[in-house]
């Protein structure tokens, strides 16, 4: 917070990275995240002792925020472990592919997880999902112009052998968002910014 004494900051997100004393694994098992322990020395203060942070390592993650010609989304039903709900989602993945660009993950994983291609990608936003310990980044795009291919040879398991699709008005998206009834942040993050941006639904239409 400024306190008046000098210029505020500029108003934008800037990469910084403050001296790591020591690091350690607390986890590490290979499936798609693992926990670091650091300790942090806070910048210009060498007479402090170093503070710890544990760091959830992830590689990132798309997300397609599907609209057909109907002003539908493309929606998922899956069960969460950790949350202990049954979420309704829009269709993700992780960037766990070295090299692989978002978009290029996002477009493998709307064929693998609903079985669409889509014609035209628009980049949303990209939003940190929990950077007080999460490394995490997920990129969201809008998808249009969708054509129904299958889901080629992938095979759903764990959860996802029980996930249930369907098509839900954007509007109606909008109205569920905004009264709680849906609650996953990046649906939150994509259904907000699409209609910020007259991008979907009636805000599209009236452009």
């Amino acid at each position: 917070m400024a306190d008046g004494a000098g210029e505020q900051p500029a108003l934008r997100d800037e990469p910084a990275s403050w001296p790591v004393r020591s690091s350690g694994d607390l986890h590490r098992d290979g499936w798609v995240v693992a926990l670091r322990e650091d300790r942090i020395q806070r910048p210009g203060h060498p007479e402090e002792e170093p503070f710890r942070r544990v760091v959830l390592e992830h590689p990132g993650a798309a997300v397609i925020l599907a609209v057909d010609d109907e002003e539908r989304v493309l929606c998922l039903w899956q069960y969460r472990h950790a949350a202990q709900t049954r979420f309704v989602e829009l269709p993700a993945g992780l960037l766990d592919v070295d090299g692989e660009e978002p978009v290029d993950v996002a477009r493998r994983e709307l064929v693998e997880e609903a079985g669409y291609e889509a014609q035209e990608w628009t980049h949303l936003v990209s939003t940190y999902s929990s950077p007080g310990i999460s490394e995490e980044l997920a990129h969201i795009y809008l998808a249009r112009g969708l054509r129904e291919v299958g889901r080629g040879d992938f095979v759903p398991a764990h959860e996802e052998a029980e996930m249930e699709t369907g098509w839900v008005a954007f509007d109606d998206m909008v109205e569920a968002v905004l009264d709680g009834r849906l609650r996953d942040a990046p649906v939150v993050i994509a259904v907000l910014a699409a209609h910020a941006r007259g991008l979907a639904g009636s805000a599209r239409a009236s452009r």
